[in-house]
């Protein structure tokens, strides 16, 4: 059975390799860690060739994570922005690709997260098709550049978040302290969801 395990393992790993337009640096590594798993396998040494195809597997979610982050806006007019950060997860802290950028103007923070290949859009797609359940959370529906969106913000704070599912695989979610609703509604537009909707 583990054995089995194994092979289907092994084939999943080729097929994201031949799936993934990568550079030639990550093509040589990802390939060079899928070659040595395979010979691994073939050895019977399992343990090895599963801790070759895990890093095979976490550099392709790097490069994912890179086209990803290629896809964060520019910060608009008189603010100005951070670097890109991305961040991958095991199986174990829900799986997924997460990368985030922050926006400052002044004493005011916006930050933009998208959020990919993560189990928990399950729940959170719930939300989307029920306006009873955004609304129960201080939440309301609007339309965002064409897409559903859950607006929360608070007047008193001048705090808030804007979450918006993006072809059923992708988390996006802006947050604002010290902003206006319509800064992080225009955050919100500056993506463009048709490129994040076609990432591979």
């Amino acid at each position: 059975m583990n054995n089995i395990k194994n092979v289907i393992l092994i084939t999943s790993y080729i097929t994201l390799v031949t799936a993934t337009t990568s550079s030639n640096v990550y093509a040589d590594d990802v390939t060079d860690s899928i070659n040595e798993g395979l010979q691994y396998y073939k050895d019977g040494k399992h343990t090895d060739a599963a801790a070759s195809l895990n890093y095979a597997s976490q550099l392709i979610q790097q490069k994912k994570g890179g086209s990803i982050k290629s896809l964060l806006p520019a910060p608009l007019k008189g603010w100005k922005a951070q670097d890109a950060r991305s961040e991958t997860a095991g199986a174990a802290f829900g799986a997924g690709i997460s990368v985030e950028r922050e926006y400052n103007k002044g004493s005011s923070s916006v930050t933009i997260q998208i959020v990919a290949d993560s189990p928990m859009l399950q729940g959170l797609m719930m939300m989307f098709s029920n306006p009873m359940f955004a609304q129960s959370d201080g939440g309301k529906l609007q339309k965002i550049s064409g897409q559903k969106a859950i607006i929360k913000y608070d007047t008193a704070y001048k705090n808030g978040e804007i979450q918006v599912i993006v072809a059923n695989r992708f988390l996006v979610t802006i947050r604002g302290d010290d902003v206006s609703e319509e800064n992080i509604i225009d955050y919100a537009k500056a993506l463009d969801y048709k490129k994040i909707a076609e990432l591979p």
